[in-house]
């Protein structure tokens, strides 16, 4: 582990599912960084020094079911408003009444509601990768289902428990470094080769993953990092976020089109399918983001913003966040 993460202070805090691991570094206004999958808070370590530098108290957490938080059993307990109760009482528990939070694919879909549902406390948010949409339109589950014709969609894939884990925990380290090839912007197949985001009838999601080099943010050893959590913990917590999308639809209900008027930022990668995909979800920002200070596209940029490009993230950041009313 480099020596930038290392420099961190770890914590356990209550939360309603248990305990949430906390990394922090710095002092100052609270930043909440929160992963997706499959990470750990170890996607933050570029962050937590740059943003502590800048003069932030920077907190990184495993989300419930990731590396040393709690797992609960119960697939039902992976539902998106226990995550956003469980980012609430982190801030809680650190002694703060507010927070800015910072999500990156599942993640910043998880702050996006932090942020909706509770903005007594969530006072900003920051999404990579994965941008806002407001809730609304069919079942989840019914819109995957329909997607790739004779293939099948990889949302639809993890949908059964035990399938998705059959195929990745046998080759934890080799999985992962798959799919963080397959869409990083130095490794991912060119535009002719099958999509990574489907899987043939039959067939298993790394039958597409490229095979025999890491891409360039990632070394050995930080892919050690990775691997060892989920060999550890297996991956049916990181999974169980998937298979509660259509529990949250019901959930939130009460939020349907909502938008989120909490001064907000956006960055995707140019070469990453969230952005492509959800093109018309960020030209939509007007309507569903009114306060949002900025939206930058990354050119070149794979799906792992924030260890593909932390410079660049790291200086829209500090920037946005040092722009933000005290």
């Amino acid at each position: 582990m480099s020596q930038q993460a290392m420099d961190v202070t770890h914590r356990m805090v209550p939360s309603p599912g248990g305990r949430i691991h906390v990394v922090e570094q710095g002092s100052g206004p609270l930043v909440l960084l929160v992963h997706g999958f499959p990470e750990s808070w170890y996607s933050w370590r570029h962050q937590l020094p740059a943003l502590a530098s800048a003069g932030y108290r920077a907190a990184a957490i495993d989300v419930r079911g990731y590396g040393r938080s709690s797992k609960p059993g119960d697939l039902e307990a992976y539902r998106m408003l226990d995550l956003v109760e469980d980012n609430a009482a982190v801030v809680d528990a650190l002694g703060e009444r507010s927070a800015v939070v910072v999500g990156h694919d599942w993640g910043s879909v998880i702050a996006a509601n932090s942020a909706l549902v509770r903005p007594d406390v969530f006072r900003a948010v920051g999404m990579l990768s994965a941008p806002y949409a407001p809730r609304g339109g069919p079942r989840p589950s019914e819109v995957f289902a329909r997607m790739g014709g004779d293939e099948e969609f990889y949302v639809a894939y993890f949908q059964e428990p035990g399938r998705a884990e059959a195929e990745i925990e046998p080759d934890v380290r080799g999985w992962l470094a798959g799919i963080y090839a397959a869409f990083s912007g130095d490794t991912m197949t060119g535009p002719g080769a099958p999509d990574p985001h489907f899987v043939s009838r039959g067939g298993r999601l790394r039958d597409r993953f490229p095979a025999g080099r890491l891409p360039g943010w990632l070394s050995e050893d930080e892919l050690d990092v990775y691997a060892g959590e989920f060999e550890r913990t297996g991956m049916s917590g990181a999974l169980h976020r998937y298979r509660n999308m259509d529990r949250d639809w019901e959930d939130l209900a009460g939020f349907d089109g909502a938008p989120i008027t909490q001064p907000s930022l956006f960055v995707g990668g140019a070469l990453d399918a969230s952005t492509t995909w959800m093109a018309e979800a960020i030209k939509a920002y007007p309507a569903t983001l009114p306060g949002l200070v900025s939206s930058e596209v990354l050119d070149g940029c794979g799906h792992w913003i924030q260890q593909e490009r932390p410079a660049e993230v790291n200086r829209l950041l500090t920037g946005w966040l040092a722009a933000l009313p005290a």
